[in-house]
C-alpha cells in the first residue's frame, strides 16, 4: 500500500497534470472507473478555479472573450495551482502569466489591466485601517520630521502603467453608458486604489504624489520620500497632498 504522502502526491499530480500512471489505482470503483472518478474531481477543480479567476478579472475576460479567457485560465491553473485555503488569495500571478503569453504582444495593455483588477480585489478584501491621529505628528520634534514614516492604509494599492488602464477599466464596467472609445495614446495611468467603507476608490495621481506614496509604501522615511517626490515633480505641494491623503484615509499611522 502506498503511504499517505504518496497517495496525496499522486492525487494532486493527476488533478493538475492528468497523470494516470498510478494516481487512480487506489480509488474505489463502483459504477465508474477510477480514472473516470478522477476526471470528475479534475473537471470540478479546474472549473471552480477558472470561475474564481473570472470573478477577479472580469474586464480581462470581457476584453478577450469568455471562451479565450477560459482557455487561458485553465493554462494558468495548471501552472499556478492554488496554494492557500482562502480562495481570495488565488490569481495573484495572473498578470505576470499574461506577460509571458505570446498573444499579449498585440494586447500589450492586458497585463496592466490585470494588475489593476488584482489591486482592486486586494483592496476590497484588505483589513480595515483606522484614521491617522495627527496628534502623533504634533508630538514629534521638528528636527525629527525627516525620519518619521507614514504607513499606508491596509487597503491602499498603487498601480503604474504606460497605458490608460483606468479608462479601459471604466468603459468595460457593466453599468458604463458613455463613450466606449479608448485611445492607447492617452496619458499613462498612475493610480491609487483605496477602499472607503464598502466602496473601492480608483484615483488618478500626479507624478509627484504617486512617487511620494510609492516611497512610503517602500518604507522610506518622510525626508527621503519627499526628495524622490520633488525630483519627479518640482512643484510637488506636500502640505496639500498630505492634507488630502490624511482626510481620505490613505495614511493611517505614523512611526517615529
Amino acid at each position: 500500500m502506498p503511504s499517505l504522502r504518496e497517495v496525496q502526491d499522486g492525487f494532486l499530480n493527476h488533478l493538475m497534470d492528468g497523470d494516470r500512471s498510478r494516481a487512480a489505482d487506489w480509488i474505489m470503483a463502483d459504477g465508474l472507473t477510477p480514472a473516470g472518478r478522477m476526471q470528475i474531481y479534475r473537471n470540478n477543480l479546474f472549473t471552480s478555479l477558472c470561475d474564481a479567476l473570472a470573478a477577479v478579472y472580469p474586464v480581462v475576460q470581457r476584453l478577450v472573450g469568455v471562451d479565450f479567457f477560459r482557455q487561458t485560465a485553465r493554462a494558468y491553473v495548471g501552472q499556478h495551482p492554488s496554494r492557500s485555503g482562502n480562495l481570495h488569495d488565488f490569481g495573484e500571478a495572473f498578470a505576470l502569466f499574461l506577460d509571458q503569453q505570446s498573444f499579449t504582444q498585440t494586447l500589450s495593455y492586458l497585463p496592466d489591466v490585470a494588475r489593476l483588477e488584482w489591486a482592486w480585489h486586494e483592496s476590497y478584501h484588505a483589513a480595515e485601517g483606522g484614521p491617522l491621529d495627527l496628534s502623533t505628528l504634533a508630538a514629534v520634534p521638528v528636527e525629527a520630521y525627516e525620519s518619521i514614516r507614514f504607513m499606508l492604509a491596509p487597503s491602499a494599492r498603487l498601480v503604474d502603467s504606460a497605458y490608460p488602464v483606468l479608462r479601459i477599466w471604466q468603459v468595460n464596467q457593466q453599468d458604463y453608458s458613455g463613450d466606449p472609445e479608448v485611445s492607447l495614446d492617452q496619458e499613462p495611468s498612475r493610480l491609487l486604489i483605496l477602499r472607503q467603507g464598502k466602496q473601492v476608490l480608483l484615483q488618478e495621481l500626479d507624478q509627484g504624489t504617486f512617487v511620494w506614496l510609492q516611497a512610503l509604501a517602500d518604507g522610506q522615511p518622510l525626508g527621503a520620500s519627499l526628495v524622490r517626490a520633488v525630483a519627479a515633480q518640482p512643484d510637488f505641494d506636500f502640505h496639500t497632498v498630505l492634507h488630502k491623503h490624511v482626510h481620505q484615509g490613505t495614511l493611517t499611522e505614523i512611526q517615529t
